[in-house]
């Protein structure tokens, strides 16, 4: 029996598309192609916009991929208290459509960067990590250019005070460190989340750690968590 029909939106250039739906299926949900011309997401329990580029990134990270027409019905969704993930590319799309508050910009380093970091989990009131210990710190790996969070100070004390930040970059051990920040990010986030908690985007890529073949399996119990709030509501 399926865990769930999952969306995975897909748009011109995407290149992680492929990983999100294969995790997915291996994780036994029914993993569902939606094409970025798509209006409507009926028949669909969650949606996942994958990580990748979306239309080259020629402008900068997610801001043509904004105005595809499926992102009409990804606002619907997330203002229907639906549960939605941004991975990467996705997360960069969600905050360029004002889904999610903030911005990426380039990473300090100025440079690409793909590596193993760690994040500890801060809230596991979402439907992606609600099955998790809080303060459990993954193992998961990210590829980007543009994954540095910023958001006005404003913005950012509402973030924390609020408790929507989801996912934050630390050690191995869990502790904050200037060295386990790999792109500058204020506050070392990692993935936040909207007010109501439906919508979460982080950029390291968990779809990459499913199974120990991939170097490590943390990125099950974000899927998984999934698994469990769509359990309760099928």
């Amino acid at each position: 029996m399926s865990r769930g029909r999952v969306g995975v939106v897909i748009f011109p250039g995407s290149n992680c598309d492929q990983d999100v739906l294969w995790a997915l299926e291996e994780l036994g949900f029914e993993a569902v192609r939606v094409w970025h011309g798509s209006m409507r997401l009926s028949g669909l329990d969650a949606l996942v916009l994958p990580g990748g580029f979306s239309y080259g990134d020629y402008l900068r990270a997610g801001a043509i991929a904004r105005f595809s027409p499926v992102m009409q019905a990804v606002t619907a969704w997330a203002e229907k208290g639906l549960p939605i993930l941004g991975i990467c590319n996705g997360f960069q799309i969600l905050c360029e459509a004002g889904v999610l508050p903030g911005a990426l910009l380039p990473n300090v380093s100025r440079h690409f960067q793909c590596e193993p970091v760690h994040v500890r989990v801060e809230n596991v009131s979402t439907p992606f990590t609600r099955g998790i210990p809080a303060g459990r710190v993954l193992r998961l790996p990210i590829a980007h250019a543009q994954g540095r969070y910023f958001a006005p100070p404003e913005v950012l004390a509402a973030l924390e005070r609020n408790g929507q930040v989801v996912f934050r970059y630390t050690s191995a051990a869990g502790e904050r460190a200037a060295a386990a920040n790999p792109n500058g990010s204020l506050n070392d986030i990692a993935g936040i989340c909207n007010p109501a908690g439906n919508v979460v985007g982080l950029m390291p890529h968990p779809e990459r750690a499913v199974h120990r073949s991939l170097g490590g399996e943390d990125g099950r119990l974000i899927f998984l968590s999934l698994a469990e709030v769509l359990a309760t509501v099928m």
